[in-house]
């Protein structure tokens, strides 16, 4: 069973709001500030830079959004991604719209080939890290938080596409009271270490072990951190593609986050549209994990 908290108002195909910046927005109106040109430091632009006139998406001007217009104050009017389109700022990588992404090899250090295209053949990753065709990470370089790549293999890996599990967390300081279910194999045998029991608990432990990009602190991310990924200017996947190749979109993505009504549910976000949710802790969906400053 899954909840919606938040209805998407028939709009997320226009994506005209975004749930990271309403707080900080409605703030800065009620204090009587002005807008700034460029998003909070440390938090990335939604990559939504059009404006809805009532019927579509147009480009944003004073007439359809403007203070005095029919749908004032649109995202697409403000943040990185505006600023980067008039050319008002240089990024440390590269990215769609304003996000900014540095890939990484396997060492955890930058591709020397940083503009490289991720190859596959026959449906399966075919690619180098020496030919910049492949990476195993990639580096936020607004948040500072690194995130793990998918793989896509004729015999599934441990960071696979397609593996899925359950919400699961051991922890009571930090379970809100309830661990989640253990799970069973739904990630292609390849935690055989760990009983082949595919819960989120498992994975990173595992990912810890296989010292992915020469690390040892993988987690799973909180809700905020892993909706800084969305990329509200497209769907399916709604995430810079680009940098994050292998992005399935048929189920949703676990956060690390307990939903407060109902602690045996856990927080979610969906990659296909790029909303936020909160389903059981039982079900089996994808896991994507961070390491980095939590925030």
């Amino acid at each position: 069973m899954s909840f919606h908290p938040w209805p998407l108002l028939g709009l997320r195909a226009h994506a005209a709001i975004d749930l990271r910046r309403v707080s900080f927005w409605a703030l800065a109106l009620a204090s009587g500030l002005s807008l700034p040109t460029a998003q909070a430091a440390g938090l990335p632009d939604t990559g939504q830079d059009t404006c809805y006139n009532g019927s579509s998406m147009v480009a944003c001007d004073t007439s359809n959004t403007g203070d005095g217009s029919t749908y004032p104050r649109q995202d697409g009017r403000f943040g990185r991604d505006p600023a980067f389109a008039q050319g008002a700022f240089a990024k440390t990588g590269a990215g769609q719209k304003g996000f900014d992404y540095t890939k990484l090899d396997a060492s955890g250090n930058p591709l020397a080939i940083q503009n490289g295209t991720w190859a596959t053949s026959g449906g399966y990753d075919s690619g180098s890290e020496a030919a910049g065709t492949k990476w195993s990470c990639v580096t936020d370089n607004i948040t500072q938080l690194t995130w793990e790549v998918k793989t896509h293999d004729a015999t599934p890996g441990l960071r696979e596409l397609n593996n899925r599990y359950t919400w699961y967390n051991s922890d009571g300081g930090s379970n809100s009271g309830n661990a989640g279910s253990t799970g069973s194999n739904t990630c292609n045998g390849t935690l055989s270490g760990y009983s082949n029991l595919c819960n989120t608990q498992n994975y990173v432990a595992a990912v810890n072990a296989a010292s992915l990009c020469g690390a040892s602190d993988w987690r799973l991310p909180s809700y905020r951190e892993l909706s800084t990924l969305v990329h509200a200017g497209t769907y399916n996947p709604a995430i810079d593609g680009g940098h994050f190749p292998n992005t399935p979109t048929s189920y949703h993505n676990w956060s690390a986050n307990s939903y407060a009504p109902n602690v045996a549910s856990a927080w979610i976000v969906n990659f296909n549209y790029g909303y936020l949710n909160a389903s059981s802790k039982a079900n089996t969906y994808y896991a994507r994990l961070v390491r980095g400053g939590q925030f």
